[in-house]
């Protein structure tokens, strides 16, 4: 199967939505796209591939899904550039994270060819849902479940994979308060935390709300065993500026893979940056900030690229962080990798893919 011999069905919608939609403010996962890419696992091979206008699915109660959790997602964005092209930023990454959450659940892996036309066709169609604006994009959601309708613990014989799109703006639009966890555990050696699978993100909800309630907008996720490690924060990777050097936890199987992640570590050390993925304790951090080496932390990830964090809490100490505008290195790397993702910087890596319209 190749993206150049095959054309997907499509059914296009009456008339778009785009005008109804104020793209100078947009609410994040709110507003929906015209169509979207749906295909379907039947007898051990994907098949009826199809763009439909966005809409409900139709599904049994016995979904298999619903019952045992098969479902994986993936998050991606697509950027307008200066020529009014689409711009994907590393999709073939994403596409090889969503065959690896998919290898963890027992799911099929979902063919790259398949993949990219899929999003390719239904972006080409929905090209003026791409915001100009700056700061702005379009959010694409791949994602995969099980259905199966049967209530019984197997893995599914059958499948779905679709993908829908939305216009955003920023994720996080100030910095973010967060607290250490030392009780609820996000992910342990040997589980399922390296794979976006939608059950780590429910186990997440009840901690995070908790922290919501004493005033913290997100959380520091610490590992299973001891709660000595820094993992993630809140739904991103974690970095730290210690004493003018980069670091972040070196993955394992308790921690995302993350695109956004690789991408900042990789740009970093384009502009010269120390960097260093070991394991980082949070008395590492907190030692670091009492004698003053702390210059700055903040999350990566799709959604937000890089979220500042203003404020971290831990054992009744608050150690406030400099303000964002003084904040050097961090900066620099996110006005390099937006500038990398929207085609006004050199793409020395080939982590752009254009889409000529």
């Amino acid at each position: 199967m190749s993206v150049d011999t095959f054309t997907i069905p499509t059914q296009q919608v009456a008339k778009s939505r785009v005008s109804e939609v104020d793209f100078e403010n947009l609410v994040f996962g709110k507003t929906f796209s015209d169509h979207m890419f749906v295909v379907d696992y039947v007898d051990g091979a994907w098949q009826n591939a199809q763009i439909l206008p966005y809409g409900n699915m139709s599904m049994s109660p016995a979904t298999s899904a619903l019952h045992y959790g098969q479902a994986i997602f993936e998050g991606m964005k697509a950027y307008r550039d200066e020529n009014d092209d689409i711009l994907l930023f590393r999709p073939l990454d994403n596409h090889k994270r969503l065959n690896a959450s998919a290898q963890r659940l027992c799911m099929p892996e979902l063919p790259e060819e398949l993949f990219m036309q899929g999003l390719e066709q239904l972006l080409r169609l929905d090209a003026a849902w791409v915001p100009s604006n700056p700061g702005c994009a379009l959010y694409l959601r791949p994602f995969m479940f099980a259905t199966d309708a049967f209530i019984g613990v197997r893995p599914s014989l059958t499948y779905r994979f679709a993908i829908i799109t939305c216009p955003v703006g920023a994720y996080f639009d100030k910095p973010v308060k967060v607290a250490v966890e030392t009780n609820y555990v996000r992910s342990a050696e040997g589980g399922a935390g390296y794979a976006k699978a939608a059950g780590n993100y429910a186990a997440a909800l009840l901690p995070t709300q908790k922290m919501h309630e004493r005033g913290f907008q997100q959380l520091i996720w610490t590992d299973a065993r001891e709660h000595k490690y820094i993992e993630e924060s809140g739904t991103m990777n974690v970095m730290f500026v210690i004493d003018n050097v980069v670091v972040t936890p070196s993955l394992s199987t308790s921690i995302l893979h993350g695109v956004t992640r690789s991408s900042v570590l990789q740009v970093a050390k384009d502009l010269g940056y120390t960097v260093e993925e070991r394991k980082v304790s949070v008395d590492e951090v907190i030692e670091a900030y009492n004698a003053g080496k702390l210059q700055e932390a903040f999350g990566t990830g799709t959604a937000a690229v890089i979220s500042q964090i203003a404020l971290i809490h831990h054992n009744g100490q608050d150690c406030e962080l400099p303000p964002v505008e003084t904040r050097t290195i961090s900066n620099s790397i996110a006005a390099e990798l937006d500038k990398i993702r929207t085609g006004k910087a050199v793409d020395s890596h080939g982590w752009v893919y254009k889409i000529s319209l």
